[in-house]
C-alpha cells in the first residue's frame, strides 16, 4: 500500500482507530466551548496572580505581559493569530472558527476574573499545581468538542491526527521551551514551579486525550 504524502505512522494510526461515536450537537459544542474557556481562563488567572508562566502561547503571553505594559488578553490574541493560518489549512474552517471564538473568550474572560475575585497573596506552588490542572481540564473539554485555544494546541492536535504522536507529548516538548524562556525574567524557584505546573497540565492531556480514549466528535 502506498502512503504518498503521509507517514507510515499516520496510516497505521488511522487504520487502528476505532469508529467515531455519535456527533455532538450545536448546543453540545456551544456549551462545551463556554465551559472550557471559563475553566482555562480561571486557571490562567491563578498563574498570573502568582506571576508564574505555563506552556503554550498562553504561557508566552504571560511571560511577555510581565515585561511590557500590555494586557494579557491582548497579547494572547495577537500571539495566536499566525497559528490560525496553519489551523485553517490543516484542520478546516470549523475547527479554526471554534478556536478563534475560544481564544476571544479566554482573552475577554482574563479581564473579568480580576474584577470578580481577589487572589492577592496566593501561594505560588498552589497556583502552579492547581492553575495548570485547571487549564488542562479546560483544554480537554475544548479538544473533545473540536476547538482549542490556538497556538501550540493546534500544532499538537495536527501532530496527533496526522502523525500518530500523542498531543500531550508534543505540547510538553513545545511548552518546555517557553518555560525555559522564563529564566530571562524570573528566578529559578518561579521557573521550577512553572515547569512542574506545565508538566502536570500536559500529563492531563497525555493521559486523557489520545486516539480511542474518547469517541465523541
Amino acid at each position: 500500500m502506498r502512503t504518498t504524502g503521509r507517514s507510515a505512522t499516520a496510516v497505521r494510526a488511522e487504520e487502528s482507530a476505532p469508529p467515531a461515536g455519535p456527533p455532538h450537537s450545536l448546543v453540545d459544542d456551544a456549551f462545551a466551548v463556554a465551559c472550557g474557556t471559563i475553566v482555562v481562563s480561571l486557571g490562567l488567572f491563578l498563574l498570573r496572580e502568582a506571576e508564574l508562566v505555563t506552556g503554550g502561547t498562553a504561557g508566552l503571553a504571560l511571560l511577555v505581559s510581565y515585561a511590557v505594559d500590555v494586557p494579557f488578553g491582548v497579547l494572547f490574541a495577537v500571539i495566536n493569530l499566525p497559528f490560525f493560518v496553519l489551523a485553517l489549512r490543516r484542520k478546516g474552517w470549523r475547527f479554526t472558527l471554534r478556536s478563534l471564538i475560544s481564544v476571544g473568550l479566554v482573552s475577554a474572560l482574563s479581564e473579568v476574573h480580576p474584577r470578580m475575585v481577589d487572589l492577592s497573596g496566593v501561594d505560588p506552588l498552589y497556583a502552579a499545581v492547581v492553575g495548570n490542572l485547571i487549564v488542562g481540564l479546560g483544554l480537554l473539554i475544548l479538544f473533545r468538542h473540536g476547538s482549542s485555544v490556538g497556538g501550540f494546541n493546534i500544532v499538537a492536535l495536527i501532530a496527533q491526527e496526522q502523525l500518530g504522536w500523542r498531543a500531550g507529548n508534543v505540547q510538553m516538548s513545545l511548552d518546555l521551551l517557553v518555560v525555559l524562556g522564563a529564566l530571562l525574567v524570573a528566578g529559578p524557584v518561579v521557573v521550577a514551579f512553572s515547569a512542574l505546573g506545565a508538566a502536570l497540565l500536559n500529563l492531563v492531556l497525555t493521559l486523557n486525550h489520545r486516539p480511542g480514549r474518547y469517541l465523541g466528535i
